[in-house]
């Protein structure tokens, strides 16, 4: 599964409510019609759901399954461990990558 695929599920999973398809190409930073791709697969893939929105007959709200709840998990724990390498270096030099990290995150 791509990259993006997986940032998407694990944005699902994470999300507190059934998630309108707009707001997930909102936060993926993304177009509605690629976003419906995304989950068109992930879809055949269960590891989501698509529903009608209750509250607007025109929009379409998606859910993580189980089974992508589990697969969200389990590509956070992976995303989260640190190659080697990484872990191989002091603790002032993590902490100082982490700031760094940060910063550049912030400034996009």
């Amino acid at each position: 599964m791509s990259f993006f695929r997986v940032k998407a599920l694990r944005r699902i999973a994470a999300a507190p409510a059934p998630l309108p398809l707009r707001d997930l190409a909102e936060l993926l930073l993304t177009d509605r019609p690629y976003v419906t791709l995304v989950v068109d697969d992930l879809v055949g893939r269960g590891l989501v759901e698509r529903s009608a929105n209750p509250a607007d007959r025109r929009s379409k709200l998606v859910t993580a399954t189980e089974a992508g709840r589990a697969a969200a998990a389990e590509a956070e724990r992976i995303l989260s461990t640190p190659p080697p390498e990484l872990r191989a270096l002091p603790a002032e030099d993590l902490a100082a990558l982490d700031r760094i990290a940060a910063r550049l995150v912030a400034e996009d």
